[in-house]
């Protein structure tokens, strides 16, 4: 099983330093925040592109994968009314795409939840079709690229439209492209979902519709800041990886910082690691 920060955590740090502390307390790797690296992603020139690759490989870290995809450039939408802006935002999530593949990458994590919420105006059946046609355009361009493209439910609290695996898993069998899939993020499974997060895992894991898995607590702090039990669900995870169902990156994802950045990046990899250890010393 392998760790990736979510680099956002440790902003504003430059990438480099990123790269050099997240080595230093034992990642495996970064999960990258597109807009981190500038101010419109889809205008990185292909030299700036490998130089972010080269800094990571030089310290010994991987890009794993991007997430919080439609926050550069602002104004996106998957399910405005206006079509010109919907195909403005496909064309992002296609060039998206793209940057995760040249980046050393293997899956995208679709949040956004303010890019996805329904409009003002617009039913939930409007906004589903609009969403998939952005969501086709998206899973197309990951199966050109050899990357998976993973649709997060989110809790009710951030978004109205795909809340739980079982509604984002519905969206990606209606698409049915095997680069499309979803994934799970322990705080708003813990919020949004009605089984235990380890339980939801061992549902839906065997399925092969969930590409990645993100860990942190209901309370939005980072693994074992709260009271989420994370050893139940490191098992069913190395479980899932020995049969197949998991890639086996683990994507650490805090969004409150406690102490700070560093301080809950660091607190996050030694529990996250010491429970691992647990689970092996007890077989």
């Amino acid at each position: 099983m392998k760790f990736a920060l979510c680099n956002e955590v440790l902003q504003p740090l430059p990438f480099a330093r990123q790269c050099e502390l997240a080595a230093a307390m034992g990642y495996d790797g970064l999960e990258v925040a597109p807009f981190t690296l500038a101010p419109d992603p889809t205008q990185l020139t292909d030299a700036e592109i490998a130089g972010f690759r080269r800094t990571a490989e030089d310290h010994g870290l991987a890009i794993f994968g991007l997430h919080w995809l439609l926050v550069a450039p602002t104004g996106l939408s998957i399910v405005s009314p206006d079509a010109a802006l919907r195909a403005r935002t496909q064309q992002v999530m296609v060039q998206l795409v793209e940057l995760c593949a040249a980046l050393g990458g293997s899956y995208l994590v679709h949040g956004s939840p303010k890019q996805r919420s329904v409009p003002e105006g617009s039913t939930r059946e409007q906004a589903w079709e609009r969403a998939r046609e952005c969501l086709a355009a998206a899973a197309a361009a990951a199966a050109r690229c050899g990357v998976t493209y993973c649709l997060e439910p989110l809790s009710s609290r951030e978004t109205d439209l795909f809340n739980t695996v079982e509604e984002a898993a519905r969206m990606v069998a209606d698409i049915g492209v095997p680069a499309l899939r979803t994934m799970i993020d322990c705080s708003a499974a813990g919020q949004a979902e009605a089984l235990p997060v380890h339980e939801l895992m061992a549902r839906w894991m065997p399925t092969g519709l969930v590409g990645h898995v993100q860990v942190n607590d209901p309370n939005r702090r980072g693994p074992g800041q709260g009271a989420l039990e994370f050893g139940p669900i490191l098992r069913v995870l190395q479980a899932m990886e020995r049969h197949g169902h998991f890639p086996g990156i683990v994507g650490v994802e805090p969004f409150d910082y406690v102490p700070d950045g560093p301080g809950c990046a660091a607190h996050s990899i030694g529990f996250l690691r010491g429970v691992l250890q647990g689970l092996e010393s007890h077989g």
